[in-house]
């Protein structure tokens, strides 16, 4: 049956329902005739009057048209473009309920999932909710019915760029000036073959990447250059893979941020993952530290090590750290940052932490603290080796909440660890992304 057919089936009336739950996305979550059904713009405890948007076979998915009965929790969005823009989810529900909401999802995860729950339940971390965000990739497209060039997230539930002028989101460097990148494009020879903007802020600066299709002409390098110097913004363009990127403007940027307390400066590449909101990393941080009661004799395994992140200020506090990332080129890129800042207590192995371990040097080794910092898909591999390397705390810094309650689950049943306290930090708000960290002790 064709997608054209299926829409035809949609139900054309409007429907009333109470809305029971938040889902991970953002979306209210209600139940007609036994069949779930997320709900964009619904917030829990609210009468709702709602239009289906999609059926699908074992959930269906609309959005709202008018809210009967309205949430205390409920605010009015911020930004304009909130209906559309699939940047954010939650700007109709107050900063305080999100938070309030992501932890009951970390606390229902583990105890549902992971069969655990914490002795302690830590303060959630949290900061500024307005112009956090210094990570983003942007789309842009010229549309000839809209008379313009588009630059911005993707709408909601579809791959169109959303029409926005500005991000509340976004730093300020950035989401403020959409509409100034917007007219750049514009202007430029290559406007139809320039897909997407990487943007990456800095302490010291804001990187914008361009990607591009064809090569650039004079004229259009010309006119980028021009806009950075007005702009104050370092410009990198991406012919192709991550291998591509080079520099325009200027010749040798220098993209990094600090931890001013450990004394640590850390250089980033535009495209290098770092933690998107820095008033929480350092928080994050602080909180890690406190938590793994560091002394000077300790020796601390950091895994997801990245580019040291977590591993440079610990290095400042103990004997020894030994760093475990997945790319030999990040581990490089480690050890060189390790030096410049005057480390050399640190060792850095290249191990795909995703994949069976065998034979790994550092697994032969004792370790007084672990600390893992994995992706979405936690660290379930690595877990299962964790238990024989004998260390009294493990902090664990998740940004799924179902992951960290299958691995909490792993180390408490299985490694005889105890959940002595978790949290969640705001690393993302007005969106459903639950950032959390857990502490693990022997039993």
């Amino acid at each position: 049956m064709s997608r054209r057919s299926r829409k035809k089936r949609l139900p054309t009336e409007p429907v009333e329902t109470t809305i029971e739950s938040l889902s991970q996305d953002g979306r209210g979550v209600t139940h007609i005739e036994g069949k779930a059904v997320f709900i964009d713009g619904a917030l829990p405890g609210e009468r709702v009057r709602f239009i289906y948007t999609r059926r699908c076979r074992r959930h269906d998915e609309g959005r709202v048209e008018e809210v009967l009965e309205a949430s205390a929790d409920r605010v009015a969005p911020r930004c304009a473009h909130f209906a559309i823009c699939g940047g954010c989810s939650l700007q109709h529900m107050a900063p305080k309920a999100q938070i309030i909401a992501k932890q009951q999802a970390m606390i229902d995860g583990l105890k549902h999932i992971g069969k655990v729950e914490p002795e302690h339940v830590l303060a959630p971390l949290t900061g500024p909710v307005w112009g956090y965000r210094r990570k983003a990739r942007l789309g842009v497209r010229k549309v000839i019915k809209k008379g313009r060039v588009l630059v911005g997230f993707r709408e909601k539930r579809n791959s169109y760029v959303a029409d926005i002028e500005r991000c509340e989101v976004l730093d300020a460097s950035v989401g403020l000036k959409l509409d100034a990148l917007s007219q750049l494009i514009e202007g430029l020879d290559a406007k139809a073959t320039l897909p997407q903007i990487e943007v990456a802020v800095a302490d010291n600066a804001t990187a914008l990447v361009l990607r591009h299709l064809e090569p650039l002409s004079e004229h259009d390098c010309e006119q980028v250059v021009a806009f950075a110097k007005q702009q104050d913004y370092q410009i990198y363009l991406q012919s192709g893979g991550p291998d591509t990127v080079v520099p325009l403007y200027p010749e040798k940027p220098e993209l990094y941020y600090e931890h001013q307390d450990y004394d640590v400066r850390i250089d980033v590449g535009p495209l290098d993952f770092y933690q998107v909101n820095a008033d929480i990393n350092h928080q994050m941080l602080q909180r890690a530290l406190e938590y793994l009661e560091l002394v000077p004799t300790d020796k601390v395994l950091d895994l997801f090590s990245g580019l040291g992140n977590f591993t440079l200020p610990i290095a400042r506090q103990v004997a020894e750290v030994v760093g475990i990332e997945g790319d030999q080129i990040m581990v490089n890129r480690a050890r060189a940052t390790a030096e410049r800042n005057g480390i050399s207590n640190t060792r850095y192995y290249a191990a795909d932490l995703m994949d069976e371990l065998k034979d790994e040097p550092w697994l032969k080794e004792r370790f007084d603290k672990i600390l893992l910092d994995p992706p979405r898909s936690g660290a379930k591999e690595v877990i299962e080796h964790i238990g024989k390397l004998d260390a009294k705390c493990i902090v664990y810094v998740s940004c799924h909440p179902g992951t960290l309650a299958r691995d909490a689950g792993e180390l408490v049943h299985t490694h005889g660890y105890k959940l002595v306290s978790a949290g969640v930090m705001d690393m993302f708000p007005h969106t459903g992304h639950v950032e959390s960290m857990a502490i693990f002790v022997r039993g």
